[in-house]
């Protein structure tokens, strides 16, 4: 007998996945551990492998449709088995397939269909008082945004009513009915006038991908409920730009300025176990590990991969787990464990030539770095005489549920220290 494959759950964060692509035709043998489906989620695209030996009897969810976890997106069997499915998508026989009784009158045969011609069905599998099909996450956001499932056509595999379907029923202004007549076409189409729509020329649609999706959602979610302020201060660079150039002469990769931003981050959030928390429910949760998402600006959207443990790693290591996570968001081929656990961030856009900026909290983390552009910048000696130094600009995000002023600037205090005395970084 055949086996479901369910959408998997290949992230903490992730509700539902999306098909992009089947590795195995339908009919074709699959094997244990092979890849079997490419699926879209919330982090990354991902290659999801067969847990079992067998024949993809099935494919549930087209390449396009987006499932709940747990919804079934294919079956597998043994060659030749019939599809689970068949008996259920067969007609019922007609009566009249089972006997031959004499031909009615027509005018009794007209009356009898007119009579008995059932309603037509909305096509999202509801019937009359039957239970309209649609994804858990699709009901629960629909339940939010006062969309009612039971007028929408759904775009999911049997007419389910998927996530996307709500999204543009509410963008829409609620739902459409699945009946509804067309309407007639104007004779003559209005033309836009100047200064609306038509001044803009043609206009591009562009649809999110589900990790636009989720960058958006909670980028928005963390602007609108937690409480930030900035702090900033300058850092004199101008000891850990003589560091870098002596790594250079004896490693081939010498470690980054950001590198060192991220290892001098790592070591104060030791000190200050608060800037390594987050605010939860009502209540602080403060971390016993130190893992340092870096800011990646990729795939047309922000990506942040984590170093785990970083107040455990040296500089260099620091900087080879740096590059290798770097090259695979690159790549496309970081994976959702890569991209989770992470404690705290540090954005950084200094290589565009930004002296300062401000970042919005990576939820639920409790703040977040950014750093600016390195640049030679006057300022004034001990002695009074103003010369040139390597001078760098960093902003300390904070959520103000958990950290308050003095917490934020005296992490940032300490970050400054250990980047003016960077031999502490190379130990």
């Amino acid at each position: 007998m055949a086996s479901d494959v369910t959408m998997p759950r290949l992230s903490d964060s992730m509700e539902e996945g999306t098909i992009l692509k089947w590795l195995v035709d339908e009919g074709g043998a699959v094997k244990r551990g092979e890849p079997l489906v490419e699926i879209e989620t919330d982090k990354a695209n991902m290659t999801y492998e067969s847990d079992t030996d067998g024949v993809l009897v099935e494919v549930v969810a087209k390449e396009g449709d987006t499932l709940a976890i747990g919804e079934v997106i294919a079956r597998i069997g043994e060659a030749g088995e019939a599809k689970s499915g068949g008996e259920e998508r067969k007609e019922e026989p007609e009566a009249e397939a089972e006997e031959d009784p004499e031909p009615e009158p027509e005018e009794k045969r007209t009356a009898t269909a007119t009579k008995e011609r059932p309603k037509p069905s909305s096509t999202n599998g509801a019937g009359d008082g039957g239970r309209v099909k649609a994804s858990p996450v699709a009901r629960r956001m629909a339940e939010e945004l006062g969309v009612e499932l039971a007028r929408l056509e759904g775009s999911g595999p049997g007419g389910r009513i998927v996530k996307a379907d709500v999204e543009a029923a509410a963008g829409d202004g609620g739902a459409k009915p699945a009946t509804a007549e067309p309407e007639a076409e104007p004779a003559e189409a209005p033309q836009p006038a100047r200064g609306e729509a038509g001044a803009k020329g043609e206009v591009e649609v562009h649809d999110l991908t589900r990790l636009q999706q989720t960058v958006t959602r909670r980028m928005a979610e963390s602007k609108a409920t937690a409480p930030d302020f900035a702090l900033t201060l300058d850092v004199d660079m101008t000891g850990a730009v003589a560091l870098r150039e002596r790594l250079k002469e004896v490693a081939e990769q010498a470690p980054s300025f950001n590198d060192m931003v991220v290892k001098a981050a790592a070591s104060a959030l030791t000190e200050h176990p608060k800037v390594n928390g987050a605010y939860r429910d009502g209540r602080f949760e403060l971390y016993g590990n130190v893992n340092v998402g870096v800011a990646v600006a990729a795939q047309d959207a922000l990506v942040v991969p984590t170093i785990f443990g970083a107040d455990q790693k040296s500089l260099g290591a620091i900087a080879r787990e740096a590059r290798r996570l770097i090259e695979r968001v690159r790549e496309k081929q970081i994976t959702p464990p890569e991209l989770s656990g992470g404690t705290f961030t540090v954005s950084n856009l200094g290589m565009f030539g930004i002296e300062r900026f401000t970042a919005i909290i990576n939820p639920p983390q409790a703040a977040i770095l950014t750093v600016g552009a390195l640049a030679k910048r006057p300022a004034v000696d001990d002695r009074g005489r103003v010369v040139a130094r390597d001078q760098m600009t960093l902003t300390l995000v904070c959520d103000h549920r958990i950290l308050y002023g003095a917490d934020g600037a005296q992490f940032l205090a300490r970050v400054k220290e250990l980047l003016e005395q960077p031999l502490s970084l190379a130990l």
